[in-house]
């Protein structure tokens, strides 16, 4: 029966570990950025290599005295077998070379025991016979991801290899995103100059107002990248699909949008939205319009469309329209968001593909002389500031000052009618900057 079987485990492979850790103290330096106290089966076993990590933090030797010495002070000497089980260990290995391969030997089997756990979880999931069948499958997709996010930790590499993206794809902005291994372009000349187009494992927040012009430069964005190949994943937690695909078929065909919704289109401009239609259909763009969605499912999702067909970009509109963390109703709103913001940097990470998430800002601009966004803005802000790698506003005066208060307020400067600033306030890799685009909104286009 398969119940009644051991789990993984290589004993010898333990011993071996803490043995050369015991004749040479400098060899845990190799394997204790991968190797953890919860890999080893055997419970002594663990408590040794638990004082051999507590000595090396002091930076204190690590040797067959320190460590009884280190085990007697937490009261464990006994409980491992005394000073004769070290003695034990010592005579286990005659030298510390091939620490490394024993200590991948216990990683390697305490994730096998990892996924045994996991099926046995999975298995209870599948029994509780809930409704929400997008959500077990959810579940039982963290379980597996979290094993093999854990397994083969990564480790320094020589510059070379990571220049090797950059030299595969030295053409530009497009051939990168191509490649699926470069930046990510936005499509604007001066704003790739400024960021460098969109890197991997970043999140970039793209923060405004409503009305001004978000959701319009994010499905910009989306429409130019997948144009160069890049494969773009659009979780629309505001609007529904049909409204995204609009807005995407106004901008690519240059119809106002007000007419495409209304039918009132005309024979020439039939044409171009036939021939947009077919423009767009081509297009690796990808669209989930779920409401109130956690980022956990979000990552899921993305993880198996990333799988199953390829996925470069993704973009979330928006941040505050994001349901809280299952585990941790406890949470205050702002308290909420920050950990929403700090979920969606690791998605970033994890599926190594910059993620654009778009935020609301607070109500305070409104109410100050100066309507220029600043990172304080940031709604709900918590550590939205800090997880981000560029933070971007759109700024449009004319959204929040009449033609009237501007002429009174700058009587020898005109209106500026559908002047758009983006406000790159932070760019963890790069200069800050401001650049001005115009703002076509009748046809969804910056």
């Amino acid at each position: 029966m398969i119940g009644e079987r051991l789990p993984p485990h290589d004993i010898n492979a333990e011993e071996s570990v803490i043995g050369s850790l015991l004749i040479d103290g400098e060899a845990i330096t190799g394997i204790s950025g991968f190797l953890r106290p919860d890999h080893f089966y055997r419970e002594r076993n663990r408590w040794c290599y638990e004082a051999c990590l507590r000595l090396m933090d002091r930076g204190e030797a690590i040797n067959q005295v320190t460590a009884a010495h280190e085990l007697d002070s937490a009261d464990r000497l006994a409980d491992v077998g005394g000073a004769a089980y070290l003695s034990h260990l010592v005579s286990v290995v005659p030298t510390s070379v091939h620490v490394v391969h024993y200590a991948r030997i216990v990683e390697r089997t305490a994730t096998m025991r990892r996924l045994i756990s996991a099926a046995s979880d999975i298995a209870s999931i599948g029994y509780s016979g809930g409704p929400d069948v997008d959500s077990a499958l959810t579940q039982a997709e963290e379980l597996l991801f979290g094993i093999r996010r854990d397994y083969g930790t990564r480790d320094f590499i020589l510059l070379r290899e990571a220049l090797d993206p950059y030299l595969e794809s030295a053409g530009g902005l497009p051939d990168m995103a191509e490649s699926g291994k470069g930046p990510i372009p936005t499509g604007f000349k001066d704003l790739d100059m400024l960021l460098g187009g969109f890197q991997r494992s970043d999140m970039i927040v793209l923060a405004a107002r409503p009305s001004v012009g978000k959701s319009m430069l994010a499905l910009n964005v989306t429409r130019y990248a997948a144009g160069t190949g890049a494969r773009v994943g659009i979780f629309s937690l505001e609007m529904g699909r049909e409204q995204v695909g609009l807005r995407l078929l106004s901008a690519e065909s240059r119809v106002d949008m007000h007419r495409l919704r209304t039918r009132t289109t005309s024979r020439e401009e039939d044409d171009r939205i036939i021939d947009s239609i077919g423009v767009l259909s081509d297009m690796p763009i990808y669209i989930d319009d779920t409401p109130l969605q956690t980022v956990v499912e979000m990552r899921g999702k993305a993880r198996r469309l990333q799988m199953e067909r390829g996925l470069d970009f993704v973009v979330v509109d928006y941040m505050q329209l994001i349901s809280g963390p299952m585990h941790r109703r406890d949470l205050g709103r702002t308290q909420e968001v920050s950990e929403i913001s700090r979920m969606l940097k690791a998605m970033a990470r994890d599926l190594n593909v910059p993620v654009l998430a778009v935020s609301q800002l607070s109500r305070a601009i409104e109410h100050r002389q100066s309507h220029r966004p600043i990172l304080s803005d940031l709604r709900e802000s918590g550590s939205i500031e800090q997880d981000a790698d560029i933070v971007a506003f759109i700024h449009r005066e004319d959204k929040l000052t009449t033609q009237d208060e501007w002429d009174r307020a700058h009587p020898n400067e005109p209106y500026p009618r559908n002047k758009a600033e983006i406000i790159i306030a932070k760019h963890r890799h790069g200069p800050v900057g401001t650049l001005e685009l115009v703002a076509q909104d009748r046809v969804g286009r910056f």
